[in-house]
C-alpha cells in the first residue's frame, strides 16, 4: 500500500512539475520578443528612401539605441520619438531587422520595404486620416510603442486563426486535468486509508 502511496505522490509531483515549467517551455517557443520596454516603427512598410518613426516607451535609461542594415543606428533620448530614413538602395519586397536595445535587453521587429516613389509610403495601412503631415509616410493614425507581452490566445474576430486551439494548448489542457485528477486520486486514497469515509 505504501508503494502506490509513493507512486500516486511522486506521479503528482512530476505532473506539478511539468505544469509548473510549462508557461515558461510555452514562452519560449513562441514569441521570442517578450521585452519589459515597448518600442513600435511606423509605417511597417516603406518605399526606398522613406521615413519611418521610431517610438519607445518604459525603458528604465534614458536613451534606447535603435539599429538596423536599412538606415543609420539613432538614439532615442529619454521617451521621445526619432525618425530614421531609410537606405535608397533598399530592395523593395525586403525585410528588415530593426533592433531595440535597452540597456542590453534587446527587442526587434520588422520593417518592410515597399516598392513605389522614393520618400513616399507604400503599402496598406488600416488607419484612417488625422489631418496632418507625418514626413514621407501615410497619414494614418499613428499607434502607440507596443509591449512585447502578448497575452491570451483569442477568437477569430481579433484575428487568431481559424484553426481552433494548437497542439501547445491542448497538450497544456490535457496536463492540468491530469494534474486535478492526480490531486483527487491521492486525496481519495489518503481518505480512504485513514479510516475516513
Amino acid at each position: 500500500m505504501r508503494a502506490i502511496r509513493a507512486a500516486s505522490a511522486a506521479a503528482l509531483l512530476s505532473a506539478s512539475a511539468v505544469i509548473a515549467v510549462a508557461p515558461t517551455a510555452l514562452a519560449a517557443e513562441g514569441d521570442q520578443n517578450i521585452t519589459s520596454f515597448g518600442f513600435s516603427v511606423t509605417p511597417a512598410t516603406v518605399a526606398p528612401g522613406g521615413t519611418v518613426t521610431l517610438t519607445s516607451d518604459g525603458c528604465e535609461v534614458p536613451s534606447v539605441t535603435v539599429t538596423s542594415g536599412v538606415f543609420e543606428t539613432v538614439t532615442l533620448n529619454e521617451g521621445r520619438p526619432g525618425t530614421a530614413t531609410v537606405d535608397f538602395d533598399a530592395k523593395a519586397g525586403a525585410q528588415y531587422k530593426i533592433t531595440f536595445d535597452c540597456k542590453g535587453e534587446r527587442g526587434t521587429t520588422t520593417l518592410t520595404i515597399g516598392g513605389g516613389s522614393t520618400g513616399g509610403h507604400t503599402g496598406g495601412d488600416t488607419g484612417g486620416d488625422t489631418g496632418r503631415s507625418t514626413g514621407g509616410h501615410d497619414n494614418a493614425t499613428q499607434p502607440g510603442a507596443h509591449k512585447g507581452v502578448k497575452a491570451g490566445y483569442g477568437t477569430a474576430a481579433s484575428g487568431a486563426d481559424s484553426e481552433g486551439l494548437g497542439v501547445t494548448e491542448v497538450v497544456t489542457g490535457v496536463l492540468l486535468i491530469a494534474g486535478a485528477l492526480g490531486a483527487a486520486v491521492v486525496l481519495t486514497r489518503r481518505r480512504d486509508a485513514d479510516g475516513r469515509a
